[in-house]
């Protein structure tokens, strides 16, 4: 399966989605917002997952043609209304195919990407469901008491220091008080990166594969699809 360009923008910056088509009928059209990297091998291959499982999967794009770094995805995030809008017109662009129309939307994200499919949610995108992997999960900007329309499921590493025990009380808190939806799956002993098995080969304390976690986090994810799909 070779995963297909989609052109789009946000504010002057020309993006590029990565489209993962299903084989027969779509079951669901699904956004997937990448890690602070942007688009690369681990992203395809989850888009080529959801697609082997019958959902229309697009990987987003954060940055256009500019080279991901730590300093980029600062910037992108600090002004958190034009961080949501470049969010939304990824959901905008796959919701806008012809072989999208009609079908329930779905969004998930990894690292930078799981806080992306929280801040669409807290945006108030109508979607189905989101799904965050070990993504950060602090905002500029906490949900309101009843913009968050769908589901929510948080797969998180417990040793993650990234999300420190006191950011996630408080983004239970925060989805209480908002009247959201969600579920929350933490591993224990389980770092940050936990769905790449490239994570280990970078060096980083803070992240690390764990099989374990991987599979199931995933198996939470289409297990929740097809429950909100019934």
């Amino acid at each position: 399966m070779v995963l297909e360009p989609l052109a789009y923008g946000h504010a002057g910056q020309h993006l590029t989605g990565w489209l993962a088509r299903p084989e027969g009928v779509s079951r669901a059209a699904v956004v997937v917002f990448p890690t602070i990297a942007n688009f690369n091998a681990a992203m395809e291959r989850r888009a080529r997952m959801l697609a082997d499982l019958g959902y229309l999967a697009m990987v987003a794009d954060f940055y256009g043609n500019q080279t991901p770094s730590f300093p980029l995805a600062d910037e992108l995030r600090a002004d958190t209304a034009n961080y949501r809008g470049r969010l939304a017109a990824a959901i905008a662009a796959m919701r806008g195919l012809p072989e999208a129309a009609g079908l329930p939307m779905l969004a998930i994200g990894y690292c930078m990407g799981g806080q992306a499919a929280l801040e669409v949610m807290r945006d108030g995108q109508d979607l189905l469901a989101a799904v965050s992997f070990h993504g950060i999960l602090s905002t500029g900007r906490p949900a309101e008491p009843g913009t968050v329309k769908g589901r929510l499921l948080v797969c998180h590493g417990d040793a993650d220091p990234l999300v420190p025990r006191e950011q996630v009380i408080a983004f239970w808190e925060e989805m209480d008080r908002a009247g959201a939806d969600w579920h929350f799956h933490a591993y224990s002993g389980v770092r940050h990166g936990f769905t790449d098995p490239g994570s280990d080969a970078r060096g980083v304390d803070a992240i690390k594969y764990n099989a374990s976690a991987d599979r199931q986090s995933w198996a939470a994810m289409t297990s929740l699809f097809d429950e909100v799909l019934a």
